[in-house]
């Protein structure tokens, strides 16, 4: 292979950056208490970088632009992917960088009349969202639970409708769907970053997802607006944010009487007492069936 073909570098960066996935996600699960003090080296690491880019520009969303005018081509085209990313690490190392508001782009919701919030990040926070997800979605895939499916790797909408059928199959009768209104707009940012300062320990990350979670919206007409709640949909880093939020959810249905923990016999000793067991089953915020309720005999 010749080691000067760009493809190289791509290919070692690729490589990199799977052996210390694995390994973060190792850690995180062999001691599901590990707070991890030294990740910021990591997501300043031109390999994660390159392979952030690669995400990013690869994403149909790359010609979109954030409140800046720069799409992906614009960075190839007259800047230089090499440059940008240089300049874009020494502003993460020097600690320049800072985000700008997302791009406001209200779509329809399917199947109604009502319209969604996308909020469009820059390439550069696109970029460096990619790979803080990077970093982070290896250690935080340690703790969430098997019923959550929602932007999850590996896990799709058709997984969660197979164990949906699966369960039905057996004595889960009961099916109750359910969404949470505006998830993404109205998350706590104090409860997530509690949340998220449960596994990570590094101060310049946590100021880093924290500033993304502030950094405002320029509307359609033109006002800026800040962002005291949610994490906006749109971005690159915000449906792993969702579900490190959701997750205690997760956590309540699996842990309380009835749920997926409980014993064969506890689930048996609640159907005489007129009591339901279940089992939830959580795509993102909506879109699939919630819980499975056992009928009552």
């Amino acid at each position: 292979m010749n080691t000067s073909d760009p493809s190289w570098g791509l290919l070692r960066a690729e490589r990199r950056v799977l052996e210390i996935q694995t390994k973060l996600h190792r850690w995180a699960t062999d001691d599901p208490h590990r707070r991890f003090d030294d990740l910021f080296n990591l997501v300043t690491d031109p390999g994660f970088l390159l392979m952030a880019w690669e995400r990013v520009a690869g994403n149909k969303g790359a010609r979109s632009a954030g409140v800046d005018g720069i799409t992906a081509a614009f960075v190839q085209e007259r800047i230089g992917t090499e440059q940008f990313l240089e300049e874009l690490r020494e502003q993460l190392r020097n600690q320049t960088f800072r985000p700008v508001p997302v791009r406001e782009r209200m779509i329809p919701k399917p199947g109604t009349r009502k319209r969604r919030r996308l909020g469009i990040p820059t390439i550069a926070d696109r970029v460096v969202q990619a790979s803080l997800k990077l970093v982070l979605e290896p250690i935080f895939e340690a703790d969430f639970l098997p019923c959550s499916y929602g932007f999850r790797p590996n896990r799709r909408a058709h997984d969660a409708m197979a164990e949906t059928r699966f369960l039905a199959s057996k004595t889960y009768e009961w099916v109750l769907e359910g969404d949470i209104k505006a998830c993404f707009d109205e998350i706590s940012h104090p409860a997530l970053m509690d949340r998220v300062r449960g596994r990570i320990g590094d101060k310049r990350v946590l100021a880093l997802v924290k500033a993304f979670l502030k950094a405002g919206i320029l509307t359609e007409v033109g006002t800026s607006k800040e962002t005291v709640t949610g994490t906006p949909q749109g971005g690159i880093l915000s449906p792993l944010l969702a579900n490190v939020a959701l997750s205690v959810l997760d956590e309540h249905f699996v842990q309380a009487p009835g749920g997926a923990r409980s014993t064969t016999k506890q689930r048996w000793t609640r159907r005489q007492k007129g009591l339901p067991n279940y089992r939830l089953i959580r795509y993102a915020d909506d879109c699939a069936p919630r819980t499975l309720m056992e009928v009552v005999m």
